[in-house]
């Protein structure tokens, strides 16, 4: 998507940037430019480290054991368990990220479950899936040198899932 440089041009005599309370941006969003303008620029980013940490925090508490077992759950609601690549969840640790912790995905098989005998198909392979994540990285002065610390918004590639090759 290609908003806001997709916004129409402002008329003859009016200032640019200006725009009458409640406009809506052009397109199936319909998101009232008053509001965009209002919004604080790290909520979001606020919200999804929240929702990372209350990720690493199911995990944590998880009464499930950490076990590295090859098998399809049918039962369960959980995508990651009921897939023919299953993959489970660990906490990727890093003192100088921030989230300092992490959920990533591990491929729970070498090979694939077969989908008609639901046995491990080692004729394929389990492979995990990558996506880049928004992090900041901590950077402070290695000693002797003192000063504060600072911080630089980085993607940070991390597993997300598995998916079966051939």
């Amino acid at each position: 998507m290609d908003w806001p440089h997709s916004l129409p041009r402002s008329p003859r005599g009016k200032k640019k940037g200006q725009s009458r309370p409640g406009t809506l941006l052009p397109g199936p969003h319909q998101v009232p430019l008053d509001l965009i303008s209002q919004a604080k620029p790290y909520a979001r980013m606020e919200e999804y480290e929240r929702n990372l940490g209350e990720m690493v925090a199911q995990l944590r508490n998880s009464s499930e054991p950490a076990r590295r077992k090859c098998e399809v759950n049918l039962q369960l609601w959980l995508s990651n368990k009921r897939s023919l690549s299953p993959w489970g969840y660990s906490i990727n640790h890093d003192p100088n990220r921030i989230p300092a912790d992490l959920p990533e995905a591990r491929c729970l098989c070498l090979g694939c479950v077969n989908p008609f005998t639901m046995q491990e198909d080692r004729s394929m392979v389990s492979v995990p899936v990558f996506s880049q994540v928004p992090v900041r990285r901590r950077l402070c002065p290695l000693p002797p040198r003192a000063g504060p610390c600072r911080q630089r918004a980085v993607m940070e590639t991390i597993a997300v899932g598995c998916t079966c090759i051939f």
